[in-house]
C-alpha cells in the first residue's frame, strides 16, 4: 500500500482542492508516482473518469479529482472520488458511488447510508493507491462537525480507518482563522486529535510577519507545529473551479471586446465548460445572479447544464431572463446551451417518470424547435466529435439524462461516434449541445470567437491549466516546508 498524508480543513471552501492539486504536482516533480484521493465529494461539476475493467462508457467523479489527476500527470479513476454527491434539491441529491448511480437520498436518509459505504470507500482506497508511492487525500467539510463524527466517512472516520496523518487548513482570508484552528483542537475527540500532524495557514495576503504573533497563540492553544503560510495563489484562478459556492464571489472584470452572459442557475451544473472562455484576453464572462438582468451588452448567452432541468427552468421564468433571452436574440445576440442549458432551449422538457422531481413538465424557452423527454438510463462518456458548423474537431465528455428530438436536430452542432448530437437553429446563431468542455477545443474556440467578431483566439488553454499547476506547485514548496508534509506519509 502506498504511503498517505490527508489535508481537512477548518471549514468548506479553504482551498483544499488547490493545495492537494499543488502537491501533487509537487510530489511528482521530485520523480513520485502520487494519486490523488477523496472519500466523499458533494458538487454537481463532474468529470467521466474511466471505470476498470469497462470498455465503454466511463463513470463520475468530482472535476476536483480530475483536476489533481492532471496535476499527478496519471489520467483519472473512479476510485479518486467513490462517493460523489449531486444535489437535486435544498434536502436531497443524487449518490454516485464508483463512478455509478447509487441512488438519491435526503440529508437524513444519506447519514443512514453511510456505513454502508465506507466499505465502497476503503475498497477504492485500497485500489487507488495500487502502483503508487505516495496517495494525498483531500476532506470535505470540516472534522470539527462532531455532530456527523460517528457516521463520517470524509475526514477523521476515513483517516482514523486507513490511519492516514492529517494536516489541518486554516482559511485566513475569512477571518477568525486562530479561533477556527484552535477551537477544532478543543472540541475533537483524542482518537481525532492524535491524527493531526499539525496545519498550515492559507490564502494570506500581505506580509507574513505580521501574522508571527498569530502562530504562537496557535501553537500555545494546540501544541501543533505550522507547516507554514500559503500566500494568495494566483494562479488558482486559472485553475478548473469545483465547488459552485465560488460563483457567489465572481464579479464582472474589466470591459473587453466581448460579453458572455451566464444566467447562475440554482442547481447548475460543470460551470468550468466555460473556464477556457475566460482565459481568453478579449473575452469577459458575467456569472449573473438571481435577480438581476442578463446584461443587454452581451455578445453571447451561454446557458450551462443543470442538475435539476425542469426545476431551474421554472425559475429561469421567475427571474425574467427568458424576457432578457428574447431581447437578445432580437438584437442579433447569439446563444448556446450545453447539456441541461440545451434541453432548455426547446419548445418542452417532459419527465413522465417524475426522476427530477413532482413537475413533470415545462414549456421551453423556444428557441430550439426541439423536445426532450427525461428518461432513467444515464449517459456517461468521454467523447471525440467534431463541430458541424466549424467542420472541426472537438473533445469533451457527456453526463445527462433524456433523449432529444424534433426538426433542428437535423442540423446537428456535433457529430459523436457518427451520431449527430444536438441542434442548432435555422439563423446559425443558437446551438445546443449534450457535449459538456465544447470550448476547451482551442482550435474551435478560435473560429467559434471569430465568427462572434473576435479574432485572434485559440489559446492552448491546457497549456495554461499546466503553467497554472506548476506555479502553484512552485509556490508551495517556497511557502511550504514540503519536505516535512511529505515525511509524514504513511
Amino acid at each position: 500500500m502506498a504511503k498517505a498524508i490527508m489535508l481537512q480543513g477548518t471549514g468548506s471552501d479553504v482551498g483544499k482542492t488547490v493545495l492537494v492539486a499543488g502537491l501533487c504536482r509537487a510530489a511528482k516533480k521530485r520523480g513520485l508516482k502520487v494519486r490523488p484521493f477523496k472519500p466523499q465529494n458533494m458538487s454537481n461539476n463532474a468529470a467521466v473518469a474511466d471505470i476498470p475493467g469497462e470498455k465503454a462508457g466511463g463513470g463520475e467523479i468530482g472535476r476536483a479529482q480530475w483536476l489533481q489527476a492532471i496535476a499527478c500527470g496519471v489520467a483519472p479513476s473512479v476510485h479518486m472520488n467513490p462517493v460523489l454527491l449531486k444535489p437535486q434539491t435544498d434536502v436531497g441529491a443524487q449518490v454516485i458511488v464508483q463512478g455509478k448511480v447509487f441512488g438519491e437520498a435526503r440529508a437524513r436518509d444519506y447519514q443512514a447510508m453511510k456505513g454502508r459505504l465506507m466499505d465502497a470507500v476503503l475498497d477504492s482506497w485500497g485500489k487507488v493507491g495500487e502502483g503508487a508511492d505516495l496517495v494525498i487525500v483531500e476532506g470535505a467539510g470540516s472534522p470539527a462537525e462532531i455532530n456527523l463524527r460517528s457516521r463520517d466517512i470524509a475526514n477523521m472516520g476515513f483517516a482514523t480507518r486507513a490511519d492516514v496523518p492529517v494536516v489541518l487548513v486554516g482559511d485566513i482570508d475569512r477571518g477568525g482563522v486562530i479561533a477556527s484552528v484552535a477551537g477544532t483542537h478543543l472540541i475533537l475527540p483524542e482518537e481525532d486529535r492524535r491524527m493531526i500532524a499539525g496545519y498550515l495557514i492559507n490564502k494570506f495576503r500581505g506580509d507574513v510577519s505580521l501574522f508571527d504573533d498569530g502562530l504562537k497563540s496557535i501553537e500555545t492553544f494546540t501544541g501543533w507545529r505550522c507547516f507554514g503560510v500559503v500566500p494568495w495563489l494566483k494562479a488558482a484562478a486559472r485553475l478548473p473551479s469545483e465547488d459552485s459556492v465560488v460563483l457567489e464571489r465572481l464579479a464582472s472584470g474589466e470591459a473587453r471586446a466581448l460579453k458572455v452572459a451566464v444566467p447562475m442557475l440554482g442547481r447548475i451544473a460543470n460551470f468550468d465548460d466555460l473556464d477556457p472562455l475566460k482565459a481568453e484576453p478579449q473575452v469577459e464572462v458575467v456569472f449573473v445572479p438571481p435577480g438581476k438582468p442578463l446584461p443587454a451588452d452581451a455578445g453571447l448567452v451561454v446557458i450551462p447544464g443543470s442538475k435539476s432541468t425542469i426545476g431551474d427552468l421554472l425559475k429561469f421564468r421567475e427571474n425574467g431572463w427568458d424576457r432578457d433571452l428574447l431581447a437578445h436574440r432580437k438584437r442579433g445576440g447569439h446563444v448556446v446551451g450545453i447539456c441541461g442549458g440545451f434541453q432548455m432551449l426547446g419548445r418542452m422538457v417532459r419527465d413522465p417518470d417524475g426522476i427530477e422531481g413532482s413537475v413533470t413538465e415545462a414549456e421551453g424557452l423556444g428557441l430550439l424547435d426541439i423536445e426532450t423527454v427525461m428518461e432513467p438510463e444515464k449517459t456517461v462518456r468521454n467523447v471525440r466529435a467534431r463541430s458541424v458548423p466549424f467542420d472541426l474537431p472537438l473533445e469533451g465528455y457527456e453526463i445527462h439524462l433524456g433523449r432529444t428530438t424534433g426538426p433542428d436536430t437535423l442540423r446537428p452542432s456535433a457529430v459523436i461516434n457518427g451520431i449527430d448530437d444536438g441542434a442548432v437553429s435555422a439563423d446559425g446563431k443558437v446551438i445546443g449541445t449534450y457535449m459538456h468542455g465544447l470550448f476547451g477545443a482551442d482550435g474551435f474556440r478560435g473560429r467559434f470567437l471569430e465568427s462572434l467578431g473576435i479574432k485572434g483566439g485559440g489559446i492552448d488553454y491546457r497549456a495554461e491549466v499546466e503553467r497554472a499547476l506548476d506555479e502553484v506547485a512552485a509556490e508551495l514548496e517556497t511557502h511550504l516546508d514540503c519536505d516535512a508534509i511529505f515525511a509524514l506519509a504513511r
